[in-house]
């Protein structure tokens, strides 16, 4: 398991999410929703309004592509893992989204 990997599990079980998964991919659940997961080694959020906005801001952020079709999923950020510093903060940011619209 990698680094990232290690962390995103870390930041998911400090929240006391559900481990799940999400388009075949690991996710964190908040109420039967999910609030993040891990894709290509980089942690995806779902967020809104100005943590959407500041996720996006940051240097390599996407919005999440599962499909890799052209078929983003607005709500959702990728942040690479230069960025996993701020991981944390994000997932906080996700799971109170993601509580308040459950």
């Amino acid at each position: 398991m990698t680094k990232e990997h290690t962390q995103y599990i870390a930041i998911g079980q400090k929240l006391k999410g559900e481990e799940s998964q999400m388009f075949g991919k690991p996710c964190f659940k908040v109420n039967g929703k999910a609030f993040i997961c891990f894709f290509q080694e980089e942690m995806v959020f779902k967020l809104e309004g100005d943590a959407h906005k500041e996720a996006m801001g940051l240097g390599g952020a996407k919005l999440f592509d599962p499909s890799g079709k052209g078929r983003a999923m607005k709500e959702w950020v990728q942040l690479p893992a230069k960025h996993s510093a701020r991981w944390e903060y994000f997932a906080k940011a996700a799971m109170k989204y993601v509580k308040a619209n459950s």
